[in-house]
């Protein structure tokens, strides 16, 4: 059995995942490919990922990949996270994955509606007619945030109390279950923010925005295969374990779908993994390297099996739901962590000794990304030990 052991899976990191500087890129799209997709429950995250793996690029260039070009798009996929993909990676990720999401949301938000009694007849076939509705309004308007689509759509403003006779019983609008439901369907689409490129308040448009002829449709085995296949070129090897995790698929659809792909085991030093076949060859391990990724970037979040660039510092970087925050990475491991504080400056601490060298390439990062953010401040959505100390 081939050896992939620490080293060479670190080499690969700073290579495939374009954080050594010779493989930093100033093409937005390129950057994204090369992580397959982007994580987006955070925007700042789209942002500053891109970022930390570019030489030249700035918020505009992402803005004009995301709303001008529409190459890329905002769509919930993996796991019911919220990803921003490369455009001819939507079908596959529909496909594989929103499509699913889509049904078991519709069923879920149907239950709550028919329990609550606010629709006479068939509640399924009301909820259709909201959506339809919604997605003709957005279809004549061009795009709309939540609050203007409720007023042209009357029905959406329908109130459903999820938890009646308890003490923190709320009836809400049905007004954003909709809107999930239509954007998993891929038939709407997140647009520009209100605000700046840290801003969450998004508009809709319809998807025929970005796809005029909607998404093209693809057997769910076929864009599970590509997806996984993408998948472990930029991060493989990798276990099993760590496919199913990322995915969120079962178990019996990961296996089902790497029967499609010619893959190799290796050893990754006590653990088996799985790399394709066609990329054995060795990844030249890059010169010294340093860099600053946000939270729940797609580099730290890509594995479930982290102790070979974590090691023990889970505890200040992680949350409890494992959400990862901002991080310093150094050869392919992490080694500290950073956070902007209100003012704007950039602070960081290191959890491990690095060197003299390596602590001037995080000052020069430091200073490219004070610059980077501008006057904009975005708080990471989930706060993790480190940053907040590092903001107190």
């Amino acid at each position: 059995m081939r050896s992939m052991g620490v080293a060479e899976r670190r080499a690969r990191v700073g290579v495939r995942h374009r954080l050594a500087m010779p493989e930093r890129s100033d093409d937005v799209n390129a950057i994204v490919r090369s992580l397959v997709v982007l994580h987006a429950t955070d925007p700042a995250t789209v942002f500053l990922s891109v970022a930390a793996r570019s030489r030249g690029v700035e918020p505009g260039h992402v803005e004009k990949a995301l709303y001008e070009d529409r190459t890329l798009l905002r769509m919930l996929a993996m796991r019911r996270t919220m990803f921003v993909a490369p455009v001819e990676l939507v079908p596959a990720l529909q496909a594989s994955c929103a499509d699913a999401l889509a049904h078991k949301q519709r069923r879920t938000y149907g239950r709550f509606i028919e329990l609550a009694e606010v629709v006479e007849g068939d509640v399924s076939a009301w909820l259709g007619e909201v959506e339809a509705e919604t997605h003709a309004a957005l279809l004549a308007r061009g795009s709309a945030t939540g609050a203007q689509l409720s007023k042209l759509v009357p029905r959406l403003r329908t109130q459903v109390d999820t938890a009646p006779g308890k003490s923190y019983s709320k009836p809400n609008s049905i007004t954003t279950w909709v809107l999930v439901i239509l954007g998993a369907e891929g038939r709407i689409v997140r647009g520009r923010p209100n605000g700046s490129w840290g801003s969450s308040q998004y508009t809709w448009a319809p998807i025929e925005s970005w796809l005029p002829e909607g998404i093209p449709v693809v057997a769910a085995e076929q864009a599970r295969a590509e997806l996984v296949r993408k998948w472990l070129y930029a991060f493989g090897p990798a276990p099993v374990s760590d496919i199913k995790w990322w995915t969120g698929w079962t178990l019996g659809e990961v296996r089902k779908t790497l029967a499609q792909l010619d893959t190799v085991e290796v050893d990754l030093g006590g653990e088996t993994g799985l790399v394709l076949a066609d990329d054995l060859d060795p990844v030249p391990t890059p010169d010294p390297w340093i860099s600053l990724l946000p939270a729940l970037d797609p580099t730290p979040m890509g594995w479930q099996s982290r102790d070979w660039y974590l090691g023990p510092h889970a505890p200040a970087l992680f949350d409890r739901n494992g959400n990862v925050g901002p991080t310093i990475w150094c050869d392919g491991r992490i080694v500290g962590g950073w956070a902007q504080r209100p003012d704007g400056e950039i602070v960081w601490r290191l959890l491990e000794d690095i060197g003299s060298e390596a602590e001037s390439r995080i000052e020069s990062e430091a200073a490219r990304l004070t610059t980077w953010y501008g006057e904009v401040r975005p708080i990471p959505r989930f706060r993790t030990p480190l940053e907040r100390e590092l903001t107190t």
